[in-house]
């Protein structure tokens, strides 16, 4: 079969953080090579008609020859490739060309995360100095053009610590900054999936009253970035509620689509990129099983997490597996990754 896109997206250098929500999942850091890179491109350019070629799921530009990377990527790739509007704020830290580079690329503005000031970021972001790399990549986008964009990921634990952010904001005089180099400062909230390493957060996920404790000015700048008209439009239902709603609904879904996005790990296991790289999600070994048995396998739903949400029926899972007296907040389509996720290794 000939898809009209594939991306591959390898983890070849990992990480500098081990985030308590990153819904990849956590894993060692890999060595791949510029031939491994290689490689897992020439495996895949048969099956498409457009490939583009990715050296980082975690943290970009982690190594020190990120241009190197970033040039070979685009000799890969069919077609020029925009870098995403992530970046490492630990390599701007400490390496004085990064953000020159950066900005090169033609990119306006770039995002950081907070979970709230320096103790519960170092915290929640698995790395101690995490906090003073993000302010200091805040000043170092400003000087270089480019607008920080604040993503706060929220949850008991934090919630009361959010109006300490807020102030941040007006302590970095960052809305005057970034109107000061043409940009809007664009600041939001939300708990994140509840997958990969976020999973373990379940016990301390947002119930309603954490809501009203969200600072206003927080709340108006999440709505207007999510484009939400209410707070549940961005945190969700009450599980009770999406247990009540969900337990009779027969609804499966066929997860296959004809331009993949492939994560392939440092061991060239290989995942679609809508799922945490987990056994379940699975779809087999470039190495091993190669590049057209792993589209097979994507494409017919052979992963037992892609098998199952295709023939067990949402009721069935969240009848199994669903608490009716939770308050924990959930959108929708989180809570059926959620509960697909436990289904699957029960």
């Amino acid at each position: 079969m000939l898809y009209p896109h594939i991306s591959i997206v390898l983890d070849m250098a990992g990480c500098p953080n081990r985030c308590k929500h990153c819904w990849i999942g956590h894993s060692p850091n890999g060595h791949l090579t510029e031939n491994d890179l290689r490689y897992a491109a020439a495996q895949f350019r048969p099956y498409a008609e457009k490939l583009t070629v990715y050296d980082w799921t975690r943290e970009p530009d982690y190594t020190d020859d990120y241009r190197q990377r970033w040039a070979l990527c685009n000799e890969l790739s069919d077609g020029e490739r925009d870098h995403f509007e992530l970046i490492s704020a630990w390599r701007m830290a400490r390496d004085p060309e990064y953000a020159p580079w950066v900005a090169s690329l033609g990119i306006k503005a770039a995002q950081l995360t907070l979970f709230g000031v320096r103790e519960k970021t170092d915290y929640y972001t698995g790395r101690r100095g995490a906090y003073d790399d993000i302010l200091h990549a805040m000043d170092t986008l400003l000087a270089h053009g480019m607008a920080p964009r604040i993503q706060i990921f929220v949850n008991k634990d934090n919630v009361d610590e959010l109006p300490l952010i807020d102030q941040l904001i007006d302590d970095m005089q960052l809305i005057p900054r970034c109107a000061a180099i043409g940009q809007e400062f664009v600041c939001f909230m939300h708990q994140g999936s509840c997958d990969g390493e976020n999973e373990k957060l379940y016990p301390i996920r947002s119930t309603p009253d954490d809501l009203a404790k969200l600072p206003p000015r927080l709340v108006d700048m999440s709505l207007r970035h999510w484009q939400a008209d209410n707070l549940v439009q961005v945190f969700g239902l009450m599980e009770a509620d999406l247990v009540a709603h969900l337990s009779s609904s027969t609804e499966t879904e066929n997860l296959a689509e004809n331009e993949p996005v492939l994560y392939i790990d440092k061991d060239f296991n290989a995942y679609p990129n809508f799922g945490a790289m987990e056994p379940s999600w699975c779809l087999g070994n470039l190495k091993t099983d190669g590049a057209a048995a792993i589209l097979r396998s994507f494409s017919e739903n052979r992963t037992p997490a892609q098998h199952t949400r295709l023939t067990v029926p949402v009721g069935t899972m969240v009848k199994a597996l669903g608490d009716p007296a939770s308050q924990r907040l959930f959108t929708r389509e989180d809570y059926i990754q959620y509960i697909l996720n436990r289904y699957c290794r029960k």
